[in-house]
């Protein structure tokens, strides 16, 4: 790809603004204000409650404390097939999108180093865990006939749009847990972010006068992203008796830094090219409180509630960021997710089950769409852009002493409703839509709304080791 290097900051608030953007803002919540959370398929089958249980490097998912609780080594590797299925519906039509790929989801090891001592530490213990999971989802929307507009070469009618992202998340992370006479756990984490996406917003019109299909681009699209982050985590784990545990969580938010390059169209002074920038940007804080049921060798329960503290934060370098964060300042509201697992063992078998929810974290907003038969006017929803999450997952296992194999498989549903189409030139800002084909420009001031029902069917494998 031919690129031009810009020096942009003084420009940027022609190329970078509109705080409306729906990638940016999807993308800040779901990408950069979360955290894979791909675990063995132990964690996973057991919907990644495990904040009071520990004992295995997935406690630096949860609590690290958690890494106190292990009285023996171990690693493990899990495969992942991620199956992800959106069916998006406008003006009484709907097209499906299905992908299925498979991938390294989760590695880590735990290794304990019991204290020879008489003081009441019994073990200091030091796990690391990978975590890792696609970002890849496409949100096609058909067309209508009803929503027309007229551009240079005629009149037009909608023939689709879309939202195409492709893309990795990943988290590594470092920790030391430690067990203080089998009753209290302590444990600290260091963690270590990657992610990568490749975002397009494309819209098509269908001329009227030749039934051919022009493709618009939105201004900046396709933007490639690749961001780094960090952040530390600090854990406890209390025994209230030998059947209730209790534990809680910090973490900070994640830093991030977040190197951009995107194509920009009709600039005055550099026409079609490719611009750089780098952006910093700070996710919420988190914290989570857990407790364990734990009946006996058998049976065991564990409920995790996570809440987020602090709201996203772009650092300020021109309109965007601050559009940006004044959009979350209005419109986000904390994050919560509530999870619940339990684990069954007979003999050497493993059955296991879970179930999580994940609150919408953004406010019902008022926009002006467009109706089915092409009308504008102004409607309200609670779900735009993101919603709920609901997760239920099951798992079996088997354990062969010094290897154990473990199979697991979760479905996590979703509805919202996507915004697009959407675009205007203003004095400061352009997020209109460009055709290089025909050179055509398109502004609208009004959404063309989806409705998205999203189902991921994800299987995971895995082997591993204790020693």
């Amino acid at each position: 790809m031919l690129k031009k290097s810009l020096v942009l900051m003084s420009i940027s608030a022609a190329f970078y603004a509109q705080a409306q953007d729906v990638s940016l803002i999807r993308n800040t919540v779901d990408v950069y204000s979360s955290s894979p959370m791909v675990g063995s398929a132990k964690f996973n089958g057991m919907a990644g409650a495990n904040g009071a249980l520990g004992g295995d490097a997935n406690s630096l998912l949860t609590n690290p404390a958690g890494l106190g609780v292990a009285i023996s080594g171990e690693a493990s590797a899990t495969l992942s097939i991620i199956g992800n299925k959106n069916s998006t519906s406008l003006g009484n039509q709907t097209i499906d999108y299905s992908k299925t790929r498979g991938d390294l989801g989760n590695a880590g090891g735990i290794i304990a180093f019991p204290l020879m001592t008489q003081s009441a530490w019994k073990f200091i213990n030091i796990g690391v865990n990978f975590s890792n999971q696609s970002l890849d989802n496409v949100v096609e929307s058909p067309g209508n006939a009803n929503i027309t507009a007229k551009l240079p070469d005629g009149n037009a009618s909608l023939a689709g749009h879309q939202y195409y992202r492709a893309g990795n998340l990943s988290k590594m992370s470092f920790g030391v847990g430690a067990n203080y006479n089998h009753n209290f756990y302590i444990g600290a984490g260091l963690n270590f972010f990657n992610a990568s996406i490749d975002q397009t917003d494309q819209l098509a019109f269908k001329m009227a006068n030749s039934n051919n299909v022009d493709y618009f681009h939105k201004q900046d699209s396709p933007y490639w992203e690749r961001a780094s982050g960090f952040s530390a985590s600090l854990g406890v784990i209390g025994k209230l008796s030998p059947n209730f545990r209790v534990g809680a969580t910090l973490e900070t938010p994640t830093f991030w830094s977040i190197d951009r390059d995107f194509s920009f169209y009709d600039n005055p002074n550099y026409g079609n090219g490719i611009g750089s920038e780098n952006r910093k940007f700070t996710s919420p804080l988190k914290a989570t409180v857990s407790a364990a049921f734990v009946a006996n060798k058998n049976f065991s329960l564990n409920v995790d509630y996570t809440l987020g503290l602090t709201k996203p934060d772009y650092k300020v370098y021109g309109n965007i960021e601050r559009d940006l964060n004044s959009f979350f300042k209005e419109n986000y509201k904390n994050m919560s997710e509530v999870r619940v697992g339990a684990e069954y063992r007979v003999q050497q078998f493993r059955l296991r089950g879970g179930y999580s929810y994940l609150s919408n974290p953004l406010d019902a907003l008022t926009i002006t769409r467009f109706d089915n038969a092409g009308n504008v006017g102004d409607q309200s929803y609670n779900n735009l852009m993101l919603s709920d999450r609901n997760l239920v997952s099951f798992g079996i296992g088997y354990d062969f002493k010094a290897f154990y194999i473990d199979a697991s498989y979760q479905n996590i549903t979703s509805k919202y409703s996507s915004p697009s189409v959407r675009g205007l030139i203003g004095n400061d800002y352009d997020s209109a839509y460009y055709s290089t084909g025909s050179k055509s420009i398109y502004e609208n001031d009004a959404y063309a709304v989806s409705e998205v029902k999203n189902s991921r069917n994800n299987f995971f494998l895995t082997v591993g080791w204790k020693f």
